[in-house]
């Protein structure tokens, strides 16, 4: 990370380009949560790094590259665009597009050696149709919905179409997979009856003639919490990036947060008892307030529901987001910190001192998940890659 400098309590404030808002990638946290997730999966199981989203707003190129120079067997995208965009980063491995593809982009599927989720008859038919006419053939996996209610064939409704995933010609059915609802949820009743009905499904495909080589079905939570889900591959996503599925889950794993963010001290204010802070005047001062302007905003994913919400941290202490979150700024109220500067760094997530901020808690102000979280910082705040 040359190029970045030290702030006067040695931290880091700027990124390279000296761009003061930026997100920090701990690539050797990343490889932690790997080898935690290998561990608790048994030896012959693979694993399916999912990266879709930009790798959970990590930056899909990078971290797929470490990832599979740490063993990853598969990895999981959601579209066909980055299937390709990993391809063209030199990875080598399997690469499954998980939120099915259309008939139109066969030739980007084949041209980039993509596994395509096929997620019913009519698109079996379609796809299958462009293939021949093109004199194509490749593997698929089959999507089965077991209680998720989003895509896949119904595993209720399995002696209606498992015959027909016979009538294919230039397909092979290689994996079948489906979706926990509530996995976090180990013992809950609905995770069992999900679990139960993929099994139903695996067995009922094997009575009418079909060997599918693969069977996925766990998450991250499954992984971490439920071996019997394992089967012959687990797709890991959030844990991977630190993130735990559920806050119980602390204990039954170690993991590492990946990704830190931070900005600095635009411009300090001291403004008299009673002033309006930002659109609307949302926040205003009790007393007369030392106010320090962020130049991050909702446009950079710092989402306008933290507004006279959310904290920030500075000289590791914890200061509120005061008013409006703008466009490109934010207001905070550092009053009560001593001896705050223009320039200082400023933490939105990670730690700083004896404090920390993690991606859950910035979720709950929001309202929200961890994982609206880390997809929303936008493309404009520059990933910075440290391998410790």
């Amino acid at each position: 990370m040359s190029g970045v400098a030290p702030s006067r309590e040695g931290c880091v404030t700027m990124g390279p380009s000296g761009r003061p808002t930026f997100c920090h990638i701990d690539l050797g946290a990343l490889r932690w949560n790997f080898r935690q997730a290998r561990k608790k999966i048994a030896a012959g199981v693979k694993i399916l790094s999912v990266v879709k989203a930009d790798a959970y707003g990590h930056g899909a190129s990078r971290i797929a590259r470490i990832l599979e120079d740490e063993g990853s067997d598969a990895f999981g995208v959601a579209t066909v665009e980055e299937g390709a965009e990993l391809r063209q980063a030199g990875i080598g491995a399997p690469i499954v597009v998980l939120a099915g593809i259309y008939a139109e982009q066969l030739e980007e599927v084949v041209k980039n050696g993509l596994v395509p989720v096929i997620c019913d008859l009519e698109m079996l038919r379609r796809v299958d149709a462009a293939a021949v006419e093109r004199g194509h053939t490749l593997k698929y996996h089959l999507k089965v919905d077991t209680g998720m209610g989003r895509i896949g064939l119904l595993a209720s409704e399995i002696a209606s179409w498992s015959l027909s995933l016979r009538a294919p010609r230039a397909l092979k059915l290689e994996g079948v997979l489906s979706h926990f609802a509530q996995a976090e949820s180990v013992s809950g009743e609905y995770t069992q009856r999900q679990l139960k009905s993929f099994l139903s499904v695996l067995e009922h495909l094997k009575g009418d003639g079909h060997d599918p080589v693969v069977a996925h079905m766990a998450n991250s939570a499954a992984v971490i919490t439920l071996p019997q889900a394992h089967f012959s591959l687990v797709r890991p996503g959030v844990m991977l990036y630190g993130i735990y599925p559920a806050p119980h889950m602390t204990d039954d794993i170690e993991l590492k947060p990946v990704l830190s963010w931070k900005t600095r001290i635009l411009q300090l204010k001291k403004v008299p008892q009673g002033s309006r802070i930002s659109y609307r005047g949302t926040f205003v001062t009790e007393k007369e307030s030392l106010i320090a302007t962020l130049p991050v905003g909702y446009a950079d994913g710092y989402n306008r529901l933290f507004s006279n919400r959310s904290e920030v941290l500075v000289h590791g202490e914890r200061a509120p987001v005061v008013g409006t979150v703008c466009m490109d700024l934010t207001m905070v109220d550092v009053t009560a910190i001593r001896e705050v500067r223009p320039g200082d760094e400023v933490v939105l997530v990670g730690k700083q001192g004896g404090q920390a901020i993690a991606v859950g808690e910035m979720a709950a102000w929001a309202n929200t998940i961890p994982y609206e979280i880390l997809t929303s910082i936008g493309a404009r705040v520059p990933r910075y890659y440290e391998d410790l």
